[in-house]
C-alpha cells in the first residue's frame, strides 16, 4: 500500500487540528503542521507566536527564499515520514502542495465551516497570543491577510470537501470514510 497523505486546507477555526489530531490517535498517522517551522524560528529567536509574527516570517522567508520554501520542507518532511498515513495541517496555498502532489496517494481535504463558527473556535481554544481576545470584526480582517486570503480557493483543489458544523462524531465520520476509500 503506498502512503496515504492527508492534506488539511481550511480557514481560521474550521477543524484542521481536530481532524489531524484524530487521524493520528485512531490510524497511528504521522502528523506535520506547516506553521510548525514558523514557530520553530520564532521560539528560537525569541519572538512572541502570534498570528502577525507568523505571517510576517511566512512573508520573508517567501519573499526572500521563494514562495515554495515552506512546500519544499513540507515536502521532505513528509516522503521521509515512515507512517502508513500522514496528515498535513495548515495547507493554505496552491505553492503548499505543489510538491505533496507529486507524492502518490496525496489527497486534499478541504474543511468548509460557517464564519461563526470558526470564530468561536478560535476564540475558545487561544493557539496564537491575542487570539481569545479577538473580536469578530478583527476576525474577518484576518482572512483578508495574505497567508488566509487565498484558502477559499483551494477548495477548487480539493479532493473532498468535509462539512464542519455539527458535532465531532460527524466530523470524524466524514474523514473515516475518505480513509477508507484511500487504503
Amino acid at each position: 500500500m503506498a502512503k496515504l497523505i492527508l492534506g488539511i486546507v481550511g480557514e481560521m477555526g474550521s477543524g484542521k487540528g481536530s481532524i489531524v489530531k484524530h487521524v493520528e490517535q485512531n490510524y497511528n498517522a504521522g502528523t506535520h503542521k506547516f506553521s510548525q517551522i514558523l514557530r520553530d524560528i520564532l521560539d528560537r529567536i525569541y519572538i512572541e507566536q502570534s498570528r502577525e509574527s507568523i505571517t510576517t516570517l511566512s512573508l520573508i522567508l517567501r519573499k526572500n527564499f521563494g514562495e515554495d520554501v515552506l512546500a519544499k520542507s513540507m515536502y521532505h518532511d513528509v516522503y521521509n515520514d515512515a507512517h502508513d498515513i500522514v496528515a498535513i495541517d495548515g495547507v493554505r496555498r496552491l505553492e503548499d502542495i505543489a510538491y505533496l502532489r507529486e507524492l502518490p496517494n496525496f489527497k486534499l481535504i478541504y474543511i468548509d465551516a460557517d464564519m461563526e463558527t470558526c470564530y468561536e473556535r478560535l476564540i475558545k481554544r487561544g493557539e496564537n497570543a491575542g487570539d481569545s481576545m479577538k473580536t469578530f470584526d478583527e476576525f474577518k480582517r484576518d482572512h483578508l491577510a495574505d497567508a488566509d486570503a487565498r484558502i477559499v480557493d483551494m477548495k477548487n483543489y480539493a479532493q473532498y470537501v468535509v462539512e464542519n458544523n455539527s458535532t465531532f462524531s460527524d466530523l470524524y465520520k466524514q474523514v473515516d470514510d475518505i480513509i477508507k476509500q484511500n487504503i
